[in-house]
């Protein structure tokens, strides 16, 4: 309930005079799609390919702020690399051995999905959409865990904002989440965007590191920015303080995966620059009994300046 207050007291000061249509929530043949009047800001898409995803994601500029790539194949210029970062999307490529992070680029793997139950929740008050989902993993048909994913979706001054939470539990008597760079919550920015385009694109953390010193470090965001048709935007991702194993290792590259993944210790620290060679195998591993759980935390920012992201965090971390 105190979560409740403190949100929506931020909210509505953030929105006041500044949104001057409402938010709406629209159930669709695939899942739903969040509006700001008659015009689209998202769409949750139930299963695309064998696991839930975020698609598209317009920006306060009228453009998409994720790959269109696969989910549309007719445009130009379009890169066809890594056909699993779709969007915006949660997934992780080692849980007891099964891939479910490249599962979708992988034939051998399909069998690896995370597949829809329900909609615990779905409501607008005008000013927030809300959508509280529950789904759960499959592997080799069995279910290893299952998760609550809870989004909500607002807009504040010239940014389109998702808060992004998920609580995972472990449905077998053992479940190891591996130590991979392979996940987990991830982001493919628009082709434009990407750093090796050299179109302007630019990666940045909270200490300041930019572009490939980025990738392997913890922090608590990392803003990805540049122009689209000569406009310019950016994505932040924001990791909450509570969110297990803050702040997080941030998997994040040039060609335009944008990814946050407490897991994958041994991979950051042995490849990025100036990492600790020492840490040994498995030591980014979380294994869960029957029951056990943790929770991730994210705010995304889509944006038309990276100024104030650092007031912008510190006013995320007062909720509790």
């Amino acid at each position: 309930m105190l979560y409740r207050i403190v949100f929506l007291a931020l909210v509505s000061f953030l929105t006041a005079g500044l949104l001057a249509e409402e938010l709406t929530l629209k159930q669709t043949d695939i899942g739903y799609e969040v509006r700001i009047g008659d015009t689209l800001f998202a769409g949750y898409i139930t299963d695309y390919e064998g696991a839930p995803i975020v698609y598209p994601i317009v920006g306060p500029t009228g453009k998409n702020m994720t790959r269109d790539f696969p989910m549309k194949r007719d445009y130009e210029p379009m890169q066809t690399d890594h056909p699993h970062q779709r969007s915006f999307w949660f997934a992780h490529g080692n849980i007891n051995g099964l891939d479910f992070w490249n599962a979708f680029a992988r034939p051998l793997a399909a069998r690896h999905k995370i597949v829809h139950k329900r909609f615990a929740k779905a409501e607008s008050d005008g000013q927030t959409a809300v959508l509280v989902v529950e789904n759960d993993w499959i592997g080799n048909d069995q279910r290893l865990c299952r998760d609550v994913r809870t989004l909500r979706f607002f807009v504040a001054e010239n940014r389109r904002i998702i808060d992004f939470d998920i609580t995972v539990t472990a449905e077998q008597d053992k479940i190891v989440f591996g130590d991979t760079k392979e996940g987990t919550f991830g982001i493919r920015v628009p082709e434009t965007l990407a750093v090796d385009r050299g179109q302007g694109g630019r990666v940045v953390n909270a200490e300041g590191a930019v572009n490939g010193g980025a990738w392997g470090k913890r922090s608590a965001w990392v803003d990805y920015h540049g122009l689209i048709d000569g406009e310019k935007v950016g994505i932040t991702i924001l990791n909450h303080p509570s969110s297990f194993r803050f702040p997080t290792y941030w998997h994040v590259r040039g060609y335009g995966l944008f990814a946050a993944n407490p897991f994958g210790v041994r991979d950051f620290e042995i490849e990025s620059q100036g990492g600790d060679r020492t840490v040994q195998q498995g030591a980014g591993e979380l294994t869960l009994s029957k029951g056990e759980s943790f929770t991730l935390r994210y705010r995304v920012l889509f944006h038309t300046s990276e100024a104030d992201i650092a007031e912008a965090f510190k006013e995320y971390a007062k909720i509790p």
